[in-house]
């Protein structure tokens, strides 16, 4: 069984994925921002959030499929 706390974790970053899929990126870093405010060592979480901090400054193509393309190793 998960715990409270676990679980709101698993629904902020599934609303925050909702979001980043819609190329929401404020609205998605929020609900990610909530998730690690629970849980900061959540890994999920702070990549989203990390992603959606990219995305802010350097929005994606309209035809974007979702896929981060990494620029550095």
């Amino acid at each position: 069984m998960i715990s409270k706390e676990k679980q709101k974790v698993l629904d902020y970053f599934a609303k925050g994925r909702n979001f980043y899929k819609l190329m929401e990126f404020e609205k998605a870093k929020e609900e990610f921002a909530k998730a690690l405010a629970i849980d900061p060592e959540d890994g999920p979480s702070k990549v989203y959030y990390a992603r959606c901090l990219h995305y802010i400054k350097n929005p994606p193509p309209d035809d974007w499929d979702g896929v981060f393309v990494m620029t550095t190793k």
